[in-house]
This record gives C-alpha cells, sequence and structure tokens, in this order.
C-alpha cells in the first residue's frame, strides 16, 4: 500500500448538489426552493421553535397545571412514634437512611410530633417541631 493510494471507499463520499445552474440540472431557476413564500427567501427563512404561523401555539393551549418543588426532594418528616420505635440513643441523619425512615436524597430532615415517645434520644442535625421537641425533652432527651 502507498500513500498515494489511498482513497475514500465507493458511496462514502457524496458529491455536493450545485443548485441554480440552469434547467439541465434539474435544480435551476427557483434552485429547488419553490415559488416565493419565505423560505424562498434568502436570509430570514427561519421559523422559532414552536411557532405555528400565529396560530395559538400547542405550549399555549394546553393548561399548565401544579409545581414541582425541586426542594421537596431534598427534605422529609419522619414521625415521633418512627423514633421510638429505633433503638438507638442518638438520631442522625445517617441513622434514619440506615432504618430507611428517609432516602438518600433527603439533605433537610424534620421530626413532627404524631405519636408518643417514653425514653430518651438525642437528635443531631435533625430539625423538629416544636411538639416534637418539647416531647423529645419531656422524655428526658435533647435536641442539638
Amino acid at each position: 500500500m502507498r500513500l498515494n493510494s489511498i482513497k475514500s471507499a465507493d458511496g462514502s463520499r457524496r458529491e455536493r448538489v450545485r443548485v441554480g445552474r440552469g434547467i439541465g440540472s434539474g435544480l435551476g431557476k427557483t434552485a429547488g426552493r419553490g415559488h416565493k413564500g419565505q423560505h424562498a427567501r434568502t436570509g430570514k427563512g427561519k421559523v422559532k421553535p414552536g411557532f405555528e404561523g400565529g396560530q395559538m401555539p400547542l405550549q399555549r393551549r394546553l393548561p399548565k397545571v401544579g409545581f414541582r418543588s425541586k426542594m421537596a426532594a431534598a427534605a422529609q418528616e419522619v414521625f415521633l412514634y418512627q423514633i421510638a420505635a429505633m433503638k438507638l440513643a442518638v438520631i442522625d441523619v445517617a441513622a434514619l437512611q440506615e432504618a430507611g425512615l428517609i432516602n438518600l436524597k433527603a439533605r433537610r430532615v424534620k421530626i413532627v410530633k404524631k405519636g408518643e415517645i417514653t425514653r430518651a434520644v438525642k437528635l443531631s442535625g435533625v430539625l423538629a417541631t416544636a411538639g416534637a421537641k418539647a416531647a423529645i425533652e419531656a422524655a428526658g432527651g435533647s435536641v442539638e
């Protein structure tokens, strides 16, 4: 093999179409652009995405419903009775994830007063509502 004999495989490179080169070429006169209209003109032949010729576009005709908060996935609640069922003295985010009470995406965790707690637990790095905090402290626990 010699470097001067290397060439592309047959059919791998198409010849570019030369438009506007007379009737015999098949793409003469209007050069494949049809007669008149926006796409026949030079320059401004583009239409912005979603434009439907002045008709009310689909994305504006459909109803917009609801809202999905990106912070909702990062914040989770845990109930007081779930904390009471855990056999740990110190409760933090890692302990709650291991117990399966919160998912791995949770960044902010809040203890909500629902149920009872009778033993002392220490909360660290976890938020608590006023009622939950009072219940934990009444049981002899603490909230950091």
